[in-house]
């Protein structure tokens, strides 16, 4: 059975607290150890690089390896404040080619 040897992450933020500055991360996936020795990265599919924050112009982005905890949250390098929960609202009734999408237009 494979084994989790770390988690990959990236920055995409900062936050404050109590004045310090803080990162935050987002886990994209895991680097993984086969039973035959061999390793290999598992990605998140929703993961899209050209989404992380660029200030510099790089032309690449710094994945960090953490070690995974027991419980699964990382050590405290990648905790973050607990982000409130958006309202969901019910799903819209709509028909043909616009489902899904706003019924205002943006300019």
């Amino acid at each position: 059975m494979p084994q989790k040897l770390r988690d990959l992450v990236v920055k995409t933020g900062t936050y404050t607290v109590n004045g310090e500055e803080k990162a935050r991360w987002q886990n994209i996936g895991a680097l993984m150890k086969s039973d035959d020795g061999g390793e290999f990265v598992i990605l998140h599919r929703w993961f899209n690089p050209a989404g992380i924050p660029n200030p510099d112009n790089r032309d690449s982005l710094l994945v960090s390896c953490f070690k995974p905890d027991q419980n699964g949250q990382g050590g405290q390098q990648r905790q973050a404040p607990p982000q409130q929960q958006p309202q969901q609202q019910p799903p819209q009734q709509q028909n043909g080619w616009d489902q899904g999408m706003d019924s205002e237009i943006p300019f």
